[in-house]
């Protein structure tokens, strides 16, 4: 397989076979992320995708699960997307999920038709970054989208009868707006609905803006209690009819797992504890993204 820079997939995509159509991330402005920096976005050619999946078609076939990588893949023009999944359809019949990662713009940019086409073809499972539901922090972290373009997105994504994978990010508003960031990330996500929820917890890394606002003075990252307070208010006020909530990611100080709304009073109860001091948190040589 031809893997260009940096690859990423979301955890639960461990197991996938990972195919890289599309190099870096079309919007690759959120001061957060360092992942694609280096890397401007492209489209790699057919030529090699047909060889990818090639590869995939023989030494893969024990894997029933198929991510498209990178950040992007939904930026491909409708009749390329088309093109794609029935090759992959075609040439690896036993998988029996393609997933994605996809941003509203992109979304948005689709018709209700040409999502449907997609998930006829095999693309059942999107992974969307909400990051905040607070609409001056997706201001500040320069998302290009606001909170209202992203529910909309996520309820075309599920009109369109596929799954949808929400992410957000524990520390991205800083001190000063913690708990009204985790308040309305909570509130945008019971608008949305999704069937899978994950957190993630802010690393600075060197290479964003939001390091250097850091370094300057102008962003105050939030402490270990503090993160479990956003944490605990976000989960507290969810309310979905049905979902899987997990804050496995290695970047959490506190591991969590639990489907809503069933275990959401004994994740609270984890929370507690771990801000009591008596259930032990990850240390932090220990995180990673």
């Amino acid at each position: 397989m031809d893997y260009q820079g940096m690859v990423i997939r979301p955890p639960s995509e461990a197991f996938s076979i990972i195919l890289q159509v599309t190099l870096g991330c079309s919007h690759n402005a959120c001061t957060f992320c360092g992942t694609y920096r280096e890397k401007p976005f492209a489209v790699k050619s057919w030529t090699q995708i047909q060889k990818d999946i090639a590869f995939a078609s023989q030494h893969c076939k024990r894997q029933h699960t198929l991510f498209l990588a990178d950040g992007d893949v939904l930026a491909l023009p409708h009749e390329e997307m088309v093109r794609l999944l029935e090759h992959i359809r075609q040439q690896l019949p036993w998988v029996r999920r393609v997933s994605s990662y996809a941003s509203s713009r992109n979304i948005a940019a689709k018709t209700d038709a040409e999502l449907s086409q997609y998930r006829a073809l095999g693309l059942q499972r999107l992974y969307l970054g909400l990051e905040s539901g607070h609409d001056p922090t997706l201001r500040a972290i320069a998302k290009g989208v606001d909170s209202a373009s992203m529910v909309e997105a996520s309820q075309r994504v599920q009109r369109a009868d596929m799954a949808l994978s929400v992410s957000c990010i524990l520390g991205v508003a800083g001190v000063a707006d913690s708990q009204a960031h985790a308040l309305a990330t909570a509130q945008v996500l019971n608008r949305m609905q999704p069937q899978y929820i994950g957190v993630l917890t802010l690393m600075l890394l060197e290479n964003t803006p939001l390091f250097r606002r850091y370094q300057q003075g102008r962003f105050q990252l939030p402490n270990q209690v503090e993160l479990l307070q956003e944490l605990r208010t976000l989960v507290e006020h969810l309310n979905v009819p049905r979902a899987l909530f997990s804050a496995n990611h290695p970047s959490n100080y506190l591991t969590l797992n639990g489907r809503l709304p069933k275990d959401k009073e004994d994740m609270l109860q984890r929370i507690d504890q771990a801000m009591a001091g008596t259930l032990a948190l990850r240390d932090e040589r220990q995180r990673a993204l």
